[in-house]
């Protein structure tokens, strides 16, 4: 029996199964979770429900993190199905392509800045709101995914730096919030994984080999890490841990400085 049997989770934003949330579902799915899903719209609708029929999950809902009505409703349905909730992963950032190129100055306009927050940041809060009635005496968590460019200056990233600044900011608060009624709220800043949301940021290849040269482990890390770690932290066995963003990264991290062997 898996460490997290039992456990009812709602996966938000898989797209392909080079996705980083297609790592977590299959790692929490080896681990004896149920799974459900969402898509952001009936063009991706088709390919999230045949991923999720290769989990033996029937339940794929239409969600758009970007309206309320359509969260409120997702999880009505989800209450609906399974009466209640343990885990919550949040996998969705999204900024404007043309604000992923070039210098940060002239890429970043208000409506780019205002979108990426609300979509990468905002949308973990308001998963949160809607989910908590379903969460509540489950000794839930929530788990989101984050990246060094929050807290460091990386190429091209630009504005979505800010906001993973902010969905990282956004975790503590919540955890502190949520923690008096026992829900655990985590991030995972993974290493650059060739998916097909890190195909909009200019210069990805490069930040691959770059990483691959200079992190103690000598290699990129893959979806099936950070699925590893994710179940992890989404199970009793990290029952003391809420608050915090766990570096997957080959350790790459915590390196000043490398030089090439």
């Amino acid at each position: 029996m898996g460490f997290l049997a039992g456990r009812k989770v709602l996966i938000v934003g898989l797209a392909t199964e080079r996705s980083i949330a297609w790592g977590i579902a299959q790692a929490m799915r080896r681990e004896g979770a149920e799974l459900a899903f969402s898509y952001q719209n009936e063009r991706l609708g088709e390919r999230v429900i045949e991923l999720a029929q290769r989990l033996d999950s029937p339940l794929v809902l239409p969600m758009d993190v970007g309206n309320d009505a359509e969260i409120d409703a997702g999880f009505s349905r989800i209450g609906a199905e399974w009466g209640a909730l343990d885990v919550i992963v949040h996998s969705v950032a999204y900024a404007p392509r043309e604000a992923l190129a070039g210098g940060f100055v002239e890429a970043t306009t208000r409506e780019a800045f205002a979108v990426a927050h609300d979509i990468s940041s905002y949308s973990l809060t308001a998963l949160a709101r809607a989910g908590l009635p379903l969460m509540q005496g489950r000794a839930g968590a929530l788990l989101t995914l984050s990246y060094l460019g929050a807290v460091r200056s990386i190429p091209s990233y630009n504005v979505m730096g800010l906001a993973k600044a902010s969905l990282e900011a956004n975790v503590r608060f919540l955890a502190a919030d949520l923690g008096p009624r026992g829900i655990r709220v985590n991030a995972i800043s993974a290493g650059p994984i060739k998916t097909l949301a890190s195909a909009g940021i200019a210069g990805m290849r490069k930040m691959l080999h770059h990483v691959e040269q200079a992190a103690p482990l000598r290699r990129n890390v893959t979806t099936d890490d950070v699925g590893n770690a994710a179940a992890f932290l989404c199970s009793d066995l990290a029952a003391g841990i809420t608050g915090e963003v766990v570096y997957v990264d080959s350790g790459y991290s915590h390196v000043g400085m490398a030089f090439p062997e």
